[in-house]
């Protein structure tokens, strides 16, 4: 649900190359044999041992002329299908992605596991049997419970509650107060001594001359110049909430805008709980490795004027106790807003009811959709998903029904990661070989994608068709999405093996109804591009772009103001857009039906803001049926 700017990563995939045996259960084993796995991600000099010395064997030779034989006769057999087909004018594109690529590099199609396509796909028609697949951008979890607007219709005090507080902060009239009615002499006097006691410059100067007599709304909330000096954000973004070891619970600094769950009645009892986090908590934090026990004002960090440029060399050499001093404000005002719209026992039962399923139930609701919903899916691919969750489904049935595959470079540190469920009735075996390491992207070019985005898969159904199946989390302005394709696309095209596996590709693309050119991806330039490579999607080869899969927008009660939207402005300046995909080969695989799920019941309300307290993401679940196309 947040904003999520990735860093650029070097011009390679991050790699990965592993064999499973018991996905399911955690544990990763390395198979002996290499049959099935392609040749690219082998080593050469096992390679050259192993081939040189067979040269040179009369079994060898027997076998190469044997393979021959076979591989002529399927040459044969495909031209005469293929003339038979375009004489009724249908040309046939079943032999992967090396046909819609291009690519400089032609490589000859493994001929056993071409044969094993193709008769596979026959078989799979046969039978009638068809293929579900489900795609979901689970996302990370949010701490602020109040960040965007939700659906609670069952409530109506949310709604009151967010609107007074958005009228509030837009026409606040005689209760822009001074700061100092607020956060009182009193207050800034303790804080002063506590900062003086740990050593930092002394603020005084600061409060007295500038902060105490600006108005809270338009001299501190609403100032610009505050926030691109980052001097509330910064420590809101550092203290906000903190994972300490040893504690399945995270400590909340107290605020309105987290899971905080102490009393926030009045200023008097929030100012005692702050003071005391700040100052007197220590938590033992964990980085790079290292456990440190330190108080939590220990933890903030300087603000650099090399990275934010409007803040005056004299607040760099005090930005330390300056930001906290304007932390505690910025906290001081939220209270004091919310005590005013609202009677503290309605705002905060409000608050507890809608953290509880927001934020901490957030992981079982998901859980409880992809078991009681989805569970009769054949492949499903999440992004932004969790450790946590990924040990939890591991637990419960989902565990028993699928391969649940995560990458093997995990990320631990954003705790955001793109995973894949494979049915164990459907593939038997489980997935073959991880090869999130496909390729080189453009040279020169930074692609904005992070480790955890992407997991790319090998696996071999009942049917005995070869897959390669993907899951990726695309940056937040869907510039990445294009390049990743090409990389897939160009590594199976430049792989005997490969070439032969059918593509499943489930992702959050994080396409625009109105892209901009170089700075947010056009679903419709996107679809472009996926059919430009022999693929189609679950929404046809030109996409909808009002088929939204998307709708959120932020509130009035976070930091970033500048990006909050007005109640009747939720769906004009709301991140409402198309941007949920499921890619497969146009010559391999049909629509029968689709769906999108925004309620956790298969079916979805359009212009309904989301997440609700019932479905638990601001992605809907995107769901296909398909079936083979016919192979002759």
């Amino acid at each position: 649900m947040r904003n999520r700017n990735r860093p650029p990563n070097k011009q390679e995939l991050p790699k990965m190359a592993t064999d499973y045996t018991e996905v399911a259960t955690g544990s990763v084993q390395f198979e002996d044999s290499e049959e099935g796995i392609p040749s690219s991600f082998r080593k050469n000099e096992a390679r050259v041992k192993s081939i040189f010395p067979w040269m040179r064997s009369y079994v060898f030779r027997r076998r190469l002329s044997f393979v021959a034989v076979v591989a002529a006769f399927v040459a044969a057999g495909a031209t005469f299908t293929f003339v038979m087909m375009k004489n009724h004018g249908n040309v046939p594109q079943i032999g992967g992605a090396g046909q819609f690529l291009g690519s400089s590099r032609r490589v000859v199609p493994d001929p056993k596991l071409s044969a094993a396509a193709i008769k596979g796909l026959q078989a799979m028609a046969a039978a009638r049997r068809k293929l579900q697949v489900a795609t979901w951008n689970i996302a990370a979890i949010n701490n602020n419970p109040f960040e965007y607007w939700i659906t609670y219709d069952e409530e109506p005090a949310y709604e009151k509650i967010m609107t007074e507080i958005e009228n509030f902060l837009e026409s606040p009239g005689e209760k822009d107060v001074p700061v100092s009615a607020v956060f009182t002499e009193a207050m800034f006097s303790q804080l002063e001594k506590r900062m003086d006691g740990v050593g930092w410059d002394n603020v005084r100067s600061y409060w007295d001359g500038d902060f105490k007599n600006r108005k809270i709304i338009s001299g501190f909330m609403k100032d610009p110049l505050l926030g691109s000096k980052r001097l509330a954000s910064m420590p809101d973004r550092i203290t906000n909430t903190i994972n300490v070891v040893g504690s399945d619970e995270p400590v909340c600094r107290p605020t309105v805008i987290n899971m905080y769950s102490g009393d926030l009645s009045n200023l008097e009892i929030w100012w005692s709980a702050w003071e005391k986090f700040m100052f007197d908590t220590p938590l033992a934090i964990e980085n790079k490795g290292e456990t440190k026990t330190d108080p939590v004002y220990k933890m903030l960090q300087p603000i650099k004027k090399s990275k934010y440029p409007d803040i005056t060399e004299a607040e760099e050499k005090v930005s330390l106790p300056l930001q906290t001093m304007c932390g505690a404000i910025f906290d001081a005002i939220l209270v004091h807003m919310m005590n005013t719209v609202s009677q503290p026992d309605v705002w905060q039962s409000l608050k507890k009811t809608m953290v509880e399923n927001l934020n901490k139930q957030k992981v079982p609701h998901t859980l409880d959709i992809l078991e009681n919903v989805y569970g009769t899916s054949d492949i499903i691919t999440l992004q932004e998903v969790s450790a946590s969750l990924i040990n939890q489904a591991r637990s419960r049935s989902l565990g028993q029904k699928f391969w649940i595959v995560a990458p093997s470079d995990l990320d631990a540190v954003r705790d955001q990661n793109s995973i894949i469920f494979l049915s164990k009735t459907t593939f038997p075996s489980g997935p073959s070989v991880e090869i999130t390491d496909l390729g080189s992207f453009e040279e020169g070019v930074d692609i904005p994608i992070a480790k955890g985005d992407i997991l790319a898969i090998t696996a071999t159904d009942r049917d005995n068709i070869p897959f390669v199946i993907a899951s990726f989390h695309g940056d937040t302005n869907g510039l990445a999405t294009k390049p990743v394709l090409s990389a897939i696309v160009k590594a199976m095209a430049s792989d005997s093996a490969l070439i032969t596996h059918k593509l499943v590709f489930g992702l959050d693309a994080n396409t625009y109804e109105k892209g901009k050119p170089g700075k947010q991806q056009d679903v419709l330039d996107w679809g472009k591009h996926y059919l430009s490579f022999g693929l189609t999607s679950c929404w046809g080869d030109v996409p909808n772009p009002s088929n939204y899969t998307t709708f959120n927008s932020r509130t009035y009660l976070q930091p970033q103001l500048n990006k909050a939207c007005k109640k009747s402005d939720k769906r004009s300046n709301g991140d409402v857009n198309p941007k949920d995909f499921i890619l497969f080969g146009k010559g391999d695989f049909k629509v029968d039906r689709t769906w999108k799920d925004n309620t956790g019941e298969m079916k979805y309300i359009e212009d309904m803001a989301f997440p609700t307290l019932n479905f638990p993401s601001d992605h809907g679940i995107l769901a296909t049926i398909i079936e083979p196309v016919s192979v002759n």
